[in-house]
Parts: structure tokens; C-alpha cells; sequence
């Protein structure tokens, strides 16, 4: 399986993006689909996840809960992460990641693929 991530940028504080992950060869099939971030200096961070069923099979870290939401078309074989209400401490490069299916959401060395990165900055 190989990711794409997309739709990052720069962006004003308040402002919104909307990231995109699909697949360039592959499909999620059945797994969890996750998203995770690396502020430069910082260590990776946990951002979201998603079920295969979606809507109420998300999990969001508590930093990002209530601004961004995660969704998921599997007929498109595309997960997208809608980001509102940006803060500057949200400027980090996002990756999104399939999980393996069985272990933490939470830990990076539960996700066997990962799409290359995505820019997002915000601007104070």
C-alpha cells in the first residue's frame, strides 16, 4: 500500500484545511486509518484515527478535539481530515497511516504504511 497525503498550506490562526490521504497503489481495505504530526524539534504526535465503519469510530487527541474531524470514504479509498479553528501549535508536518489492526491507536509502531507528509503551518 502506498499513501498520499495532501492539502496542506499556510494559514492564518482560526483559519481551516483540509487534508486528503489516499492510496497510489493499494486500498485501506478493512484497517484503521490514522493521522499523526511532527512539529520541528518535537517528537511525533498522535493526531486522529478512524475506523473502516467511520462516523462514531474516530478518536481524537485532546489538542485537536472539537476542531478537527475525520472522515472516510471507502468507496474512494480517501480519508480526509477536516482542520478548523487552526492555532499556531497545530504548524507541523501531517502524516496519515494505516494501522496494523490490532494494538494502540495511539503508538506509531502500530501503522505498517505511511504517506509521505504534508506541510501544514499557521501563522500567528
Amino acid at each position: 500500500v502506498q499513501l498520499q497525503a495532501s492539502g496542506g498550506g499556510l494559514v492564518q490562526a482560526g483559519g481551516s484545511l483540509r487534508l486528503s490521504c489516499t492510496t497510489s497503489v493499494g486500498t485501506f481495505g478493512y484497517s484503521p486509518v490514522g493521522w499523526f504530526r511532527r512539529a520541528q524539534g518535537k517528537e511525533q504526535e498522535f493526531v486522529a484515527v478512524i475506523n473502516r465503519s467511520g462516523g462514531s469510530s474516530t478518536y481524537y487527541a485532546d489538542s485537536v478535539k472539537g476542531r478537527f474531524a475525520l472522515s472516510r470514504d471507502n468507496a474512494k479509498n480517501t480519508v480526509t481530515l477536516e482542520m478548523n479553528n487552526l492555532k499556531p501549535e497545530d504548524t507541523a508536518v501531517y502524516y496519515c497511516a494505516v494501522h496494523r489492526g490490532t494494538g494502540s491507536y495511539y503508538s506509531p509502531s502500530r501503522y505498517n504504511y505511511w504517506g509521505q507528509g504534508t506541510q501544514v503551518t499557521v501563522s500567528s
